[in-house]
């Protein structure tokens, strides 16, 4: 079976190790970039199933990459799982167009299950 591909755009990059390291013991084949700006060209190339898409990044508002991959009719159904540390963020995260949002910090097990939900994997017990 395939492994599932999620690509973590955070550039807090002790985050971004974090993910990948708990995200690969999920057996996930992680990809982290700290650029939002190579979002696109990696998940056409490394052929991405999620993107994990930090709000804040570097100067960049990941709403604005969520929205850009929205509009871009090979990416527009990427699922995208944006996280963000700021306690008002759901909310426009979901209107620029992500699957689902998650607050940091976040328990590992309600990453993994949302992730799985947008997955449409099954949750192993």
């Amino acid at each position: 079976m395939n492994k599932k591909k999620i690509l973590v755009v955070d550039d807090d990059s002790g985050i971004g190790e974090m993910l990948k390291t708990l995200l690969e013991f999920y057996d996930y084949d992680v990809i982290v970039t700290a650029r939002p700006e190579e979002t696109e060209k990696l998940i056409l190339e490394e052929k991405i199933d999620l993107v994990m898409l930090d709000m804040l990044i570097s100067g960049v508002n990941g709403t604005d990459v969520c929205a850009r991959l929205r509009s871009n009719p090979e990416l527009k159904d990427t699922p995208v799982l944006m996280m963000s540390a700021l306690h008002d963020a759901g909310a426009k995260c979901k209107e620029a167009g992500a699957n689902d949002f998650i607050a940091k910090p976040f328990e590992m097990d309600d990453l993994v299950e949302k992730i799985q939900s947008i997955l449409g994997q099954k949750v192993a017990n």
